[in-house]
């Protein structure tokens, strides 16, 4: 039985993934959180490669606080850059591969067309910043590396879609940005994907998105009709946003990428947004 070292077990990505491995024999997952591994020490981390002795790492731990990256700075570089270097570390002690999940805020945003593999990166954020530095780490101390950059995830904990639904309880009217461009994506969309991925010898740098764009007042009017909820959508800008919440970050206004390496090297595919959202409404909803 191949066993998998999965970090940030307990965040929506970790817990799709421990879905997608649900009673399957062949792999064994061995779940970590913070509580049970710090990936910010080199000592920890091969300490528990060597014990473990696993196939491969899959890396969805994170400081993903977008706004509270640019005041913990030093936190924001350990655990999206260190700690990326310390499982990359771990894993070519160990012979593994990593799984790595970056993130469409290495870009700046700036560029109106789907941002592909190829595409130079530049982030405006220091969580881009960090996530960045992260990904360098990885081409540079693992051997055997997939690197799938994701945007806009939700899936089983916070996300946007229960914030747009919480706030809905309590709220007539809901301001929400229409002027930054992405694509939803399920988290269990992007388990899927590193399964189909993981087994392969196809390493590499990819964008793992759902299929197709929007924009986020257009994606909350679709959680609230699905949800059956007649909240108020108000389109606001991104300089609308930062007058209310002077102390949020600096977000990528055009965040779409092209899913390029997978259709270059694979015939995978993922799922068009809107099916995708219907699927996670439908659960979370008990329908």
């Amino acid at each position: 039985m191949k066993k998998i070292i999965v970090t940030g077990c307990n965040g929506q990505l970790g817990r799709a993934i421990n879905q997608q491995y649900a009673g399957d024999t062949d792999y064994e997952l061995v779940n970590t959180d913070v509580g049970e591994l710090d990936i910010t020490n080199v000592d920890a981390v091969l300490s528990l490669t060597r014990e473990v002795k696993p196939w491969a790492i899959i890396n969805c731990a994170a400081y993903t606080n977008v706004d509270r990256c640019e005041v913990d700075v030093d936190l924001a570089y350990q655990i999206n850059a260190i700690g990326a270097r310390n499982l990359a570390i771990g894993a070519t002690d160990a012979g593994a591969r990593l799984m790595h999940v970056s993130t469409d805020y290495v870009f700046p945003g700036t560029c109106p067309k789907p941002l592909t593999e190829f595409d130079a990166p530049a982030p405006i954020s220091m969580y881009g910043k960090t996530k960045y530095a992260g990904e360098q780490f990885v081409q540079q101390f693992a051997d055997k590396y997939f690197m799938i950059r994701t945007a806009w995830l939700y899936g089983d904990g916070h996300n946007f879609a229960k914030t747009m639904l919480g706030l809905a309880e309590k709220m007539p009217v809901i301001g929400v940005v229409m002027d930054q461009l992405g694509s939803p994506t399920s988290a269990l969309e992007l388990a899927k994907a590193i399964r189909y991925l993981l087994p392969t010898e196809n390493y590499g740098l990819f964008h793992g998105t759902c299929e197709g764009d929007t924009n986020w007042a257009e994606f909350a009017k679709t959680v609230l009709r699905l949800a059956g909820k007649d909240t108020k959508i108000e389109p606001i800008t991104s300089e609308e946003y930062k007058r209310r919440f002077p102390a949020s970050a600096s977000r990528p206004a055009y965040s779409i990428l092209e899913n390029y390496m997978l259709k270059l090297t694979t015939d995978y595919r993922f799922a068009h947004w809107q099916d995708a959202i219907q699927v996670y409404m439908k659960e979370l909803m008990g329908q």
